[in-house]
């Protein structure tokens, strides 16, 4: 058995192998060990090798899901082996083979995946790790999405493709473009010519021109890796019917959201990584599963075509203008019927890949039940807005009608069970069931009848699971037991028979259990079958309904919070009024709305104000309502104007990363010269605090050179907070740049905050007072504040004593030497260039230098 372990477990070496025994899946060897761990389940040992017990580890076969689940969730695989040879048909073990396995990228199985968001496998091929081709794969739902970009933006447009796995050519070159966790795969999987042929057989098309594709030279072959992987990992034929959906994007497509500025932003998570409460959760007021996920997407993939968001927010304002039971829209009505929906998305893969469970069907069967309700809905708001999801949602009226007829009204989980087919759907599978139920009522008869016959007014029938069926007489009346019955037992009072006919019938009824299970099962697989010729409709019908539940969402969230539909321009400006933050307005008790003007031009804004005065917040909101705007969404504002962005950049908070060896002030840097490198006028940046992890003047050069770098050169939209109040000088010096502050004030003796955007730089940072209200022990902030006024002292003589010489003349005059000796210094450093100097040239302007200096 451990030798036919071990040849399973070498063509999976780098997969946790669930090898089948009985009601159990066992692990062995370095798998018990790291299962036991993981799943906290009990290692055991069994048998030896080369002298010492083997780990072992089980978990039980009908509980596998849950613990899969676990597994999937931490990044392992798993592949599963069963047991597929008959008991006792050959000698030495049970044959055995791989039947699943089980990854994070290619999951199906509804009990492996989170409602609300899909888990995808993406592939990237490149030839020279510079231009880079993507394919992701989202098994799930059906999907392919191809793209080409260059590894600048690599990275940016893989954060919003949620991978859970991803497989590369080379895995060097991917880490260079600060792609790490993949995996790679052998150079044949993205050979152009098999990738081709590969897609061609998925999609069942001629060529790739017929795809649109002939220009994906990249894209393709990293599609050939995704789907050779999928296949290797489901072992069906099925694998791929139910993908038929392939969309080639293009990076103008969408606005870049990198990881950076998902995080920061909150979008889908916390700082701490939980759900809630993010932007995400603001926004999910959907029905189903995957209305989530499609909002989700749109979420995580703004749109930059005006007429595409436009077209969302018509639809918006559609269902808000169109009242259902006064005095809410008609969206509150459609969510709460969607919510009855089942997950139509998910269920029609299964379908195709023929791995649906029976309450899957069920659940389909009671969805397609509601579909004329949903149906009814649209056709009350009118105006033909939404005539192509009720097109997409009428149902073959024979699809509804199998299932009716097909499945039992309370179907078990697993179709080995039995009891999924309904009665009277097929006659032999009735008349099994019939010999199961009504053999009593057989016996019965047989026996009133053999009475009869005999004369033997207390002979029985009877069954026992010893003997099975028999007639029993007393040893009294046993002379009159005809010459046909067969002596099956004799007991001490009584004589026990067996005939011809109760005979056949024993045979029958005890057969006919597993001949039920078994025509079950051959009726059930049939009828899935017959159901994978309506998978393109079920995918239809999905994406219609999921769309409908997220734009409903979006549509409650703006009836309640009073969000307003922003104008799109073309060019990148942002001219908000009255901006609230949509998460914190829902949290505080009072939150203060603030306008933001950015404009050609006019296009940094240089924040400053007191800690927790509420920059962050501003700065925040601003970036989520440009990001709303840009999904299709109304906004938290009492009016917006939006320009189309190509990406927001954000560099926000403190955090290092031990893991990659980064400090805090090296990942602040890697963040910020991403920023100068690839900011486009186009783009919105908000960049708070930058400098803070080294000294005050390395921070203070820094964080100057940085906002004139992004005034001068980049010229993109900018909001730019900083403590250093030496900054704001580029409000006088540069016309782009203008200065505003968040507000705050003392009142006997306390900070208040009035979050409040005004004019011009801050008088004071207020840091003191922040210090005091986070309970710093009184005496620390005394003697702060003692040490603040000697420092700022300091300062003001420093000032008064260069202030006072009025020239650089006088200065020399009154102190001829040392000025002079000064002067020449400075001549002679502003005629040299440092980085033309080898070390012997330094070393000798040094000596120099000191010579001037007299």
């Amino acid at each position: 058995m451990m030798q036919q372990y071990l040849t399973l477990k070498a063509e999976y070496p780098d997969k946790l192998l669930f090898y089948r025994m009985g009601d159990f899946y066992e692990l062995f060897f370095d798998d018990a060990q790291l299962a036991a761990q993981l799943l906290r389940i009990t290692l055991t040992h069994r048998g030896q090798s080369a002298g010492q017990p083997i780990p072992m580890a089980g978990i039980p076969f009908h509980a596998a899901d849950q613990y899969l689940a676990k597994l999937v969730a931490l990044g392992h695989s798993v592949a599963i082996c069963e047991q597929v040879g008959i008991p006792g048909a050959t000698k030495g073990p049970m044959e055995r083979k791989v039947a699943r396995v089980v990854t994070p990228g290619t999951l199906t199985e509804s009990t492996l995946l989170p409602d609300q968001e899909n888990k995808t496998l993406l592939s990237l091929y490149s030839e020279d790790g510079k231009y880079w081709g993507v394919a992701c794969l989202a098994l799930s739902a059906g999907s392919i999405r191809l793209l080409e970009c260059d590894s600048g933006a690599l990275a940016a447009h893989l954060s919003r493709f949620n991978a859970a796995e991803v497989l590369v050519n080379n895995r060097n070159w991917a880490q260079q473009s600060q792609i790490t966790g993949t995996i790679e795969r052998p150079a044949w999987h993205f050979d152009a010519g098999f990738a081709q042929t590969h897609l061609q057989a998925v999609l069942q098309a001629a060529n790739l021109e017929s795809l649109e594709l002939q220009d994906a030279k990249l894209a393709v072959p990293a599609m050939g890796a995704a789907l050779q992987y999928a296949k290797e990992t489901h072992l069906s034929t099925d694998t791929f019917k139910h993908v038929s959906d392939i969309q080639v994007e293009h990076e103008s497509d969408f606005l870049v959201l990198d990881e950076a500025a998902r995080r920061n932003l909150e979008l889908t998570e916390t700082l701490r990584g939980e759900a809630a409460p993010t932007l995400f959760s603001r926004l999910n007021r959907t029905g189903s599963g995957m209305g989530a996920r499609r909002l989700r997407q749109w979420l995580l993939e703004p749109l930059r075509n005006i007429a595409h968001i436009e077209a969302r927010q018509g639809k918006i304002a559609h269902l808000l203008g169109t009242l259902g039971s006064a005095p809410d829209p008609a969206c509150f009505g459609l969510v709460k019927t969607l919510r009855a929906m089942a997950d139509i998305e998910r269920i029609s893969s299964r379908v195709a890949m023929q791995t649906a469970k029976p309450r899957d069907l069920l659940a389909l069967r009671e969805s397609l039940q509601a579909l004329p309700q949903v149906a009814e809905l649209i056709r009350s708001f009118g105006d033909g807005e939404f005539d192509l999801a009720l097109q997409a949602l009428q149902s073959p009226p024979e699809l509804l009608a199998e299932l009716v007829q097909a499945l039992a009204d309370n179907p078990p989980v697993l179709i080995r069970d039995g009891g999924v087919i309904a009665d009277g759907y097929h006659a032999e599978l009735d008349e099994l069931r019939n010999i199961q139920t009504g053999s009593g009522q057989f016996l019965i008869e047989l026996e009133k009848q053999e009475r009869q016959a005999t004369g033997i007014a207390n002979l029985k029938v009877e069954f026992n699971r010893v003997h099975g069926f028999y007639i029993e007489v007393s040893s009294a009346q046993a002379d009159k037991v005809p010459a046909h019955y067969i002596r099956r037992q004799t007991m001490k009072n009584a004589e026990r028979y067996i005939t011809e006919e109760l005979k056949a019938f024993e045979e029958k009824a005890l057969s006919a259990k597993d001949k039920a299970l078994n025509l079950e099962k051959v009726i059930y697989e049939h009828l899935m079958v017959w159901l994978g010729q309506f998978t393109p409709f079920l995918q239809r019908c999905a994406k219609e309904l999921s769309e409908l539940d997220a734009l409903a969402a979006l549509a409650m969230v703006a009836f309640e919070a009073n969000w307003v539909r922003p104008h799109m321009v073309p060019h990148a400006l942002l001219n908000i009024q009255q901006g609230r933050h949509p998460v914190l307005e829902v949290q505080v008790e009072q939150f203060t709305p603030n306008d933001c003007g950015l404009y050609p031009g006019k296009h940094m804004a240089l924040i400053t104000g007191p800690n927790m005065g509420g920059k962050s917040t501003y700065m925040r909101q601003t970036a989520l309502i440009a990001l709303l705007a840009h999904m299709g969404s109304f906004v938290p504002a009492a009016s917006a104007q939006i320009g189309l962005l190509d990406r927001i950049f954000t560099r926000i908070g403190a955090s290092d990363d031990l893991a990659g060896g980064r400090s805090t002030f090296m990942v602040e840097m890697t963040e910020a010269a991403t920023i100068v490198r690839q900011a486009t006028p186009q783009s919105l940046v908000i960049m708070d605090e930058i400098g803070r992890g080294t000294s005050t003047f390395d921070g203070l050069s820094l964080a100057w050179e940085i906002a004139k770098r992004l005034a001068n050169t980049n010229k993109c939209l900018t909001l730019f907070a900083t403590h250093y109040f030496e900054i704001t000088a580029l409000g006088n010096e540069l016309d782009s740049v203008f200065n505003v502050h968040l507000s705050a004030t003392e009142h006997q003796g306390k900070l208040v905050f009035l979050h409040r955007i005004e004019a011009g730089p801050a008088s004071q940072s207020y840091g003191l007072q922040v210090a005091k209200l986070a309970g710093l022990p009184a005496l620390v902030v005394k003697n702060a504040q003692k040490r603040l006024d000697q420092l700022e002292a300091e300062k003001r003589a420093m000032t008064a004593q260069v202030d006072l010489f009025d020239t650089p003349e006088q200065a020399e005059a009154e102190t001829p030497a040392s000025a002079h000796s000064i002067n020449l210094i400075l001549e002679k450093l502003n005629e040299t260039d440092p980085d033309e100097l080898s070390p012997r040239d330094a070393l000798q302007l040094v000596f120099q230098l000191k010579g001037l200096q007299g």
